[in-house]
């Protein structure tokens, strides 16, 4: 159930009694309604059935390594997860990221930190506004059931692929810079130019296009990358 930045739902993976306990107490004195884990199984099943508006994960589950539990959630849900854990390695962070998690927070991190995150992806998560079908020439996309068609036909894009033509397609003609892009649609301050270029890729062979021949997705050398309607 949707509540808003400013009151959410808001599910506690977490094994640890006493950090669990205290996430709910700061949580709940935001206004937030609050749910907790323990395992990773009881979480996917609670995303299942009841789906939160946010999920605040830690990765040392007693029956399944967090991030192994982010790419099963992933096949299941497009809930915004913040990653909460004592782990600090640079190329695990840039990792999680790339699997999917919307953000992620280093213990011991104050309730504040923990509040001003939650409400980022929570707004994140909304930017999509009332509008939830884009069109762009023969490209139509349904931000609620998250499809997407081109002259009729369906595609079949990966979360990342749809995110990406959905953020452009919101802002068709404008060139959107990389680094907006790495920190909407992947949630990272900093990344891998060729991540982007890989899931452009990927897009324009849904779309039957190359980058040398370009109809919908443009790249601007050294800036970023426009979404065009190839008929106007």
């Amino acid at each position: 159930m949707a509540y808003g930045a400013d009151m959410a739902s808001v599910l506690v993976v977490e094994d640890d009694a006493n950090v669990r306990t205290a996430l709910i107490r700061e949580l709940s004195a935001r206004s937030h309604v609050v749910r907790s884990v323990g395992t990773a199984m009881d979480a996917l099943r609670e995303v299942t059935q009841d789906p939160p508006d946010a999920v605040v994960l830690d990765l040392g589950l007693p029956d399944l390594d967090g991030g192994e539990m982010l790419k099963m959630l992933r096949g299941v849900s497009d809930v915004p997860v913040i990653i909460a854990t004592a782990r600090d390695d640079e190329p695990e962070i840039v990792r999680l990221l790339n699997a999917g998690a919307d953000d992620y927070l280093i213990k011991p991190f104050s309730a504040e930190h923990l509040s001003a995150r939650l409400s980022a992806v929570l707004r994140r998560a909304s930017r999509s506004g009332p509008t939830a079908e884009l069109r762009v020439g023969g490209l139509h996309i349904d931000l609620d059931r998250r499809t997407a068609g081109l002259d009729g036909k369906p595609l079949e894009l990966t979360r990342r692929e749809f995110d990406l033509l959905a953020y452009l397609a919101a802002r068709p003609g404008h060139v959107v810079p990389r680094r907006e892009l790495l920190a909407e649609v992947w949630r990272q301050a900093y990344g891998d130019d060729q991540t982007i270029d890989v899931h452009l890729s990927w897009l324009r062979r849904k779309l039957g296009e190359t980058a040398a021949k370009p109809r919908y997705l443009h790249t601007v050398r050294g800036v970023g990358v426009r979404l065009a309607d190839p008929h106007a």
